[in-house]
C-alpha cells in the first residue's frame, strides 16, 4: 500500500433509526475516489469507530471493499480496549480484504512506553498488511515521541506509515530526520496542512474531504507541487472548516459540512448529538459563507442540499 496522496478518513452514515446505511456508504466512497482521493481510510475516529459493534465495523470494511473492488487501497482503523480485541480485529480487516490497517493505542488505558509498544507491536506482528500508527496525542492521550517510532520501524518491517496529529509540524521533520524515507508521513489534522506538506509529509487523512472532495484534493495537490499562491488561496477560504477538524465535535461539524454540501447527513450516534443553539447558528454561517465562495467560482449559487 502506498501511504500517499489523500485519503479521507470516511465518515460513517446512518439512516433514521441510526443504522448503518450501506447504500450511501458505497455511493460516498465512489463519490471521494471520484473527485481524486487514493484511497479510503474508514473505521476512525471521525467514523464513529467507537460506537460501532463488531459486527458493524467488519459489515462496513466488506461493503468498502467490495465498492473499492482492488481499484484503491483500503485501510482499516484498528482501536480496541484489549490488544487481544485489536489483533483479532486485525485479523478480520485483512480477511476482508483490506489493504492496510491505521494502528491507534488502546483506548481509556494510558499505558507507560513498554505497554503501548506492546500493544501497538502486537497489531502489527498479527498482520501482514502494510500498517500506519495513528498518533493523536490530544485525543488519546498518548504521544508516540520520534524516538519510539523510530524504535518500532526498526523492529516491525510492516509499518510504513505515521499519522501526525500532534499539531505540530516539526514532528513532521523530526520524524524524516530519524527514519528518513523509511516512513511515510501524513498529515492527520486538517488545518495543517499546508504546514504539514511544507516539511515533508506525503498524504493527507483527510476530514473536511468528505464535504468538499474536489476542493481539498486541490489544495494537497498545489501545496504538494510547490504551487503556494494556488495553495494559499484555497486554503484562505477552507481554514474556517479545516479548524472545525481539531476541536472535541469534529464528528458533528464535519457530517454538518457533509450535509450542507449535499453529500451526506449530519445524524450521529449517541452520547454524540447534533449541534443545536448559538454553536449550530455558528457552524452554518462558516459554513455557508465557505460554500458560498466555494460556489462562486465554480458559477453556481448555494444550493443547501439538507438531511439525506
Amino acid at each position: 500500500m502506498q501511504w500517499t496522496g489523500v485519503l479521507p478518513a470516511i465518515t460513517t452514515p446512518f439512516d433514521a433509526q441510526l443504522e448503518v446505511d450501506h447504500r450511501v456508504l458505497a455511493a460516498h466512497a465512489q463519490r471521494l475516489l471520484a473527485a481524486g482521493c487514493a484511497g479510503i481510510v474508514a473505521l476512525g475516529s471521525l467514523g464513529e469507530a467507537a460506537t460501532l459493534e463488531r459486527e458493524e465495523k467488519l459489515a462496513i470494511l466488506a461493503t468498502l471493499a467490495q465498492t473499492l473492488g482492488g481499484k484503491a487501497p483500503l485501510a482499516a482503523g484498528i482501536s480496541a480496549l484489549s490488544t487481544a480485541d485489536a489483533v483479532a480485529l486485525a485479523h478480520a480487516a485483512e480477511a476482508t480484504g483490506c489493504t492496510g490497517l491505521m494502528v491507534l493505542p488502546p483506548y481509556v488505558y494510558r499505558g507507560d512506553w513498554r505497554e503501548t509498544k506492546a500493544h501497538v507491536s502486537a497489531i502489527l506482528r498479527a498482520t501482514r498488511l502494510s500498517c500506519m500508527l495513528y498518533n493523536n496525542p490530544v485525543a488519546y492521550g498518548t504521544d508516540f515521541l520520534p524516538e519510539q517510532i523510530e524504535e518500532l520501524a526498526a523492529e516491525n518491517a510492516n509499518l510504513h506509515a505515521v499519522k501526525e496529529s500532534s499539531t505540530d509540524a516539526r514532528r513532521v521533520t523530526a520524524i524524516r530526520a530519524l527514519c528518513g524515507d523509511r516512513l511515510q508521513i501524513l498529515v492527520g489534522v486538517d488545518d495543517c496542512v499546508l504546514e504539514g506538506v511544507a516539511m515533508g509529509a506525503v498524504g493527507w487523512i483527510a476530514g473536511v474531504t468528505n464535504a468538499l472532495p474536489e476542493d481539498t484534493v486541490a489544495l494537497f495537490e498545489a501545496a504538494r507541487a510547490g504551487d503556494t499562491e494556488t495553495a494559499a488561496a484555497l486554503n484562505r477560504w477552507l481554514l474556517p472548516l479545516l479548524r472545525m477538524d481539531t476541536v472535541p465535535k469534529f464528528v458533528q461539524l464535519i457530517k454538518l459540512i457533509q450535509q450542507e454540501a449535499g453529500l451526506g447527513s449530519e445524524r450521529v450516534r449517541p452520547p454524540r448529538l447534533e449541534v443545536v443553539g448559538a454553536e449550530r447558528e455558528a457552524a452554518l454561517a462558516a459554513i455557508h459563507a465557505a460554500l458560498s465562495t466555494a460556489n462562486a467560482q465554480r458559477g453556481r449559487a448555494v444550493q443547501p442540499a439538507g438531511r439525506a
